[in-house]
């Protein structure tokens, strides 16, 4: 992944939780002892990311499964995504990084924002500092915004991390305006809804013209985008609900989940809910993206997983249609979600390229994503920092979540 070719005969040694070498197969001897995965006449790359990810609590909520948690961090693995930035903390989820690291738990690498910044956290600009100083000292990797919050709140907030070294990122609060929050130093910007609101793209076609004074701005402060351009479909009510019942892998969700999201879908409302005018917005934040992605901002690959529809690790197969439709190159959204996370966290870890020194998540898929991105969506095996699952365990444990599921609807 460190440029649009593919590599031919090559092998890839692993031990521990890192790549070692990787060579000609010719020229790389295998050592005694060691685990053979064949890949040959299969492609092999970095494992995916999912920048804008949501992992539940570690203590049962809401009455929903005690295995919930379990099973969400097995659905991101199966869908190959080896690398998390949960968007949304709980007490105690630091102990999950841990619990993975350490083999306890099967997961993706996590990096995880604290709980959230809003109206309802955020009570004035001195206290919304000392929340910053207090969520650094805990150990997040960063800062959640949502909106509500004033842009005197915001500036604290922005001013803090800066000085504490923590990143925060996330939603656009009306107050402060995307114009502000990239100024001001969001790590990423999230949704693309706060662009929406500051042209008018709700309701009106969006020309290149509109576009391009923020665009440029994104660009000249190297801030990144995460458009989670599928689930905002749903969100807004652009998408087709039978299209969205129709999906084979909500039978891996409990049923709790899935009753939440069919009653947001007749509910037909909600905060960022357009109604009349979402296939305007919908073609709006393509648009967007397009106009990002030609501008050389840098796009993350992100759905926004589990929300309305969108399963964890599964949820991939929903959005790169998308940022394909939008003009982005198949190696370009490969390196989305590889090349481009891996330089995001480049202080935390090493990963994302298919080399020595790298953290071992690797996908090995049976066609080249290059050609055809479905290649992605049953990937012949999953490496997660090390750790190797072929098809049949996963497609095993994968039966085992939806056999639970079936179990719970039947039990209702």
């Amino acid at each position: 992944m460190d440029s649009d070719q593919v590599l031919s005969n090559q092998r890839v040694l692993v031990k521990g939780d890192r790549i070692v070498a990787v060579a000609a197969a010719a020229e790389l001897e295998i050592p005694q002892g060691a685990t053979v995965i064949d890949g040959q006449g299969r492609y092999l790359l970095p494992g995916l990311a999912e920048m804008h990810g949501h992992v539940p609590p570690t203590v049962d909520f809401s009455g929903m499964p005690a295995r919930y948690l379990d099973d969400v961090l097995l659905l991101y693995v199966a869908g190959g995504v080896t690398t998390v930035r949960g968007m949304l903390g709980h007490e105690h989820q630091l102990r999950l990084k841990d619990d993975i690291a350490t083999g306890k738990r099967l997961g993706p690498t996590l990096y995880l924002a604290g709980p959230s910044f809003n109206q309802h956290t955020v009570t004035s600009p001195e206290q919304a500092r000392e929340r910053v100083r207090q969520h650094k000292s805990e150990g997040w990797d960063l800062l959640k915004i949502h909106p509500g919050l004033s842009l005197e709140q915001y500036q604290a907030i922005a001013d803090e991390a800066k000085m504490q070294g923590i990143d925060f990122a996330g939603h656009v609060p009306e107050a402060v305006g995307v114009e502000q929050a990239i100024q001001l130093g969001s790590r990423t910007i999230d949704h693309l809804d706060g662009y929406m609101a500051a042209l008018g793209g709700f309701d009106t076609p969006l020309t290149e013209q509109d576009m391009a004074e923020l665009v440029a701005l994104t660009k000249a402060h190297q801030v990144a985008v995460v458009p989670t351009q599928a689930l905002w479909e749903t969100i807004i009510g652009a998408a087709d609900r039978e299209l969205l019942e129709s999906f084979d892998e909500l039978k891996y969700m409990p049923t709790r989940v899935l009753s939440g999201w069919r009653r947001y879908l007749d509910a037909a409302s909600g905060a960022y809910y357009t109604g009349e005018t979402a296939a305007i917005h919908a073609e709006n934040r393509q648009r967007l993206l397009s106009a990002l992605y030609q501008a050389g901002v840098t796009i993350l690959m992100g759905t926004d997983a589990p929300q309305l529809f969108s399963v964890p690790g599964l949820s991939l197969r929903r959005e790169l249609p998308l940022m394909a439709a939008a003009g982005m190159s198949h190696y370009d959204i490969l390196r989305s979600g590889t090349v481009l996370v891996g330089e995001y966290f480049a202080e935390q870890d090493t990963f994302g390229l298919v080399k020595a020194g790298h953290r071992a998540d690797l996908l090995l898929v049976d066609a080249n994503p290059l050609d055809d991105l479905s290649a992605l969506y049953q990937p012949a095996g999953v490496m997660v920092r090390g750790q190797w699952l072929s098809r049949a365990e996963l497609d095993a444990k994968l039966a085992e979540i939806a056999a639970a599921r079936s179990a719970e609807q039947r039990g209702r």
